[in-house]
């Protein structure tokens, strides 16, 4: 920590005034400035960002995402962005207009969002389905790079399940990327682990497994299928469960393809 100039924490403290009451217009120069400087945690830290109000938040993240590098942007997103949405979709149970704004915004800078909101909200454990719901309405209606997107399905595949994580990876696959198999694979043995759970698994589980089905089932293996198929057994929901089967009869196989391919090439030569 610097120590600062008395007049500059004074400027800064006069700032946070106005952000508390900020609904519309300009933004001090001194406060676009922030991002710019070395210690800008520490000035930010001044204007008490938990007292901003909702259109402040939005304003402030056009600026910072606009600003910073991905690393810088997502400490702006963990630190502030991230509890902000959280406190405000447990007190009034739906999202502020200037904070979905927000959001949005943050997905400008994918990888920060990734690293500094979704996946710490699947981390946290106690992520709720409002939550998730809201975020992952903001996911499905933005365009993201399937590369971020990809890192992010294989993260989630990879925690502790929770009805959250579901959400999120539904939301993500069904924007229909071209995955790469190592993700694909990743997401069956996220399935594949349930075989033997004891639990009465969610409706959002079963559906998940039957979004990856539909999108990806050309792109796993003879051995992922047979596998899927004995989980089906063991993990039944009346209604989808024989959608998941049907899906999973009714398709061509990876390896599949990859051998007819070579045994062509075999007889051309």
């Amino acid at each position: 920590m610097q120590q600062l100039d008395e007049r500059v924490v004074g400027m800064y403290k006069s700032i946070r005034q106005i952000l508390q009451k900020y609904r519309s217009g300009k933004l001090p120069k001194a406060f676009k400035v922030i991002p710019n400087l070395q210690n800008w945690e520490q000035i930010l830290y001044l204007t008490e960002p938990e007292t901003w109000s909702a259109a402040s938040m939005y304003q402030a993240t056009r600026i910072f995402v606009s600003n910073l590098n991905a690393k810088m942007a997502q400490r702006f997103f963990n630190l502030v962005l991230f509890p902000r949405i959280r406190d405000d979709i447990a007190e009034f149970r739906r999202l502020n207009f200037h904070l979905y704004m927000a959001v949005k915004k943050s997905l400008f800078k994918p990888a920060a969002f990734f690293k500094g909101i979704l996946l710490p909200l699947c981390e946290s454990g106690n992520c709720t389905l409002r939550e998730a719901v809201i975020v992952a309405s903001i996911l499905a209606k933005n365009s993201i790079p399937m590369l971020h997107s990809a890192a992010a399905i294989l993260k989630i595949a990879e925690m502790d399940y929770n009805g959250a994580n579901s959400i999120f990876l539904r939301t993500l696959l069904d924007k229909k990327y071209a995955l790469p198999f190592r993700v694909i694979d990743a997401v069956v043995f996220h399935f594949l682990s349930f075989t033997k759970d004891k639990r009465l698994l969610p409706v959002l589980w079963h559906q998940c497994l039957l979004t990856f089905v539909q999108r990806y089932k050309e792109d796993i293996s003879c051995e992922q299928c047979e596998a899927l198929m004995d989980l089906l057994r063991a993990q039944v929901h009346e209604q989808i469960t024989p959608e998941v089967r049907r899906e999973l009869m009714n398709s061509k196989r990876r390896d599949l393809e990859i051998g007819e391919s070579s045994e062509g090439a075999m007889a051309l030569k």
